[in-house]
């Protein structure tokens, strides 16, 4: 396979009117919506915990991690579970229901408008026929003290 035909396969999940796109490497599931027990003294987009499987994984609200408008979850609303190096975490959208194939060569740096201290999370653009899709640097959604602190 050439440069130019490599692609990368994304999940694709809705935030209000945009789309963003985290690798499929990184996911383990989708799931609907389920009882969250709330943990005191954790940052505000840290909605909790839910036992997955047997397992207890923290859940944070994607919406509120990246200061985004406050919504209602809705029968839509998903929970995308993802490994962030030791740690399994759910992270709470509007919607997830596609999984593309991203070309390489369709991949944009993020423009500099965004590439800020607070948007250091958008590793791409990524132009896929008419939509723009949003890639998250997983790694960096969560900062290591806040990856501890969910431990």
């Amino acid at each position: 396979m050439g440069e130019g035909t490599k692609s990368e396969k994304v999940i694709v999940f809705q935030l209000g009117e945009e789309e963003y796109g985290v690798s499929i490497d990184y996911v383990g599931s989708i799931e609907r919506t389920q009882p969250i027990t709330r943990v005191p003294h954790t940052p505000s987009f840290v909605k909790g915990v839910m036992n997955l499987r047997s397992e207890i994984t923290p859940v944070i609200d994607l919406r509120e991690r990246f200061q985004l408008e406050q919504i209602a979850y809705t029968d839509q609303t998903r929970i995308i579970v993802v490994q962030v190096g030791e740690k399994q975490l759910g992270m709470i959208v509007d919607g997830a229901n596609d999984v593309v194939d991203v070309p390489v060569s369709s991949i944009e740096p993020a423009p500099e408008i965004v590439d800020t201290n607070e948007n250091y999370y958008i590793r791409g653009v990524a132009k896929v026929g008419e939509r723009l899709l949003l890639l998250l640097h997983l790694d960096e959604v969560l900062s290591t003290d806040e990856l501890q602190q969910l431990s």
